[in-house]
């Protein structure tokens, strides 16, 4: 079993009630646990399935040399990126 952090921005509340079964709503949006791989992935397709417009990021420990994963959905600022198998995240501009 893992540590799970997901962190929601503009998804249906029908995501929101699925995150819950699974994870603790620590503050609006932001859900962690302790759940196993099986479950983890489970917890992401429905991610896939039920965040329409909205965008989420779930991370999760790991035995990575940063001690920690995480995939995206959705359209943000923020993109995951892979620099010499560190995964770190880049910054695009401002549409503003």
């Amino acid at each position: 079993m893992a540590m799970v952090t997901v962190v929601t921005e503009n998804v249906p509340d029908r995501l929101r009630g699925r995150l819950a079964v699974w994870l603790l709503e620590v503050r609006a949006g932001v859900y962690v646990g302790s759940v196993s791989r099986r479950i983890r992935e489970m917890i992401w397709e429905q991610v896939g399935k039920l965040a329409e417009d909205g965008n989420v990021v779930m991370a999760w420990s790991t035995n990575t040399e940063s001690g920690f994963d995480f995939v995206t959905y959705g359209s943000n600022r923020r993109m995951p990126i892979d620099l010499d198998g560190l995964r770190l995240v880049k910054f695009s501009p401002s549409t503003i």
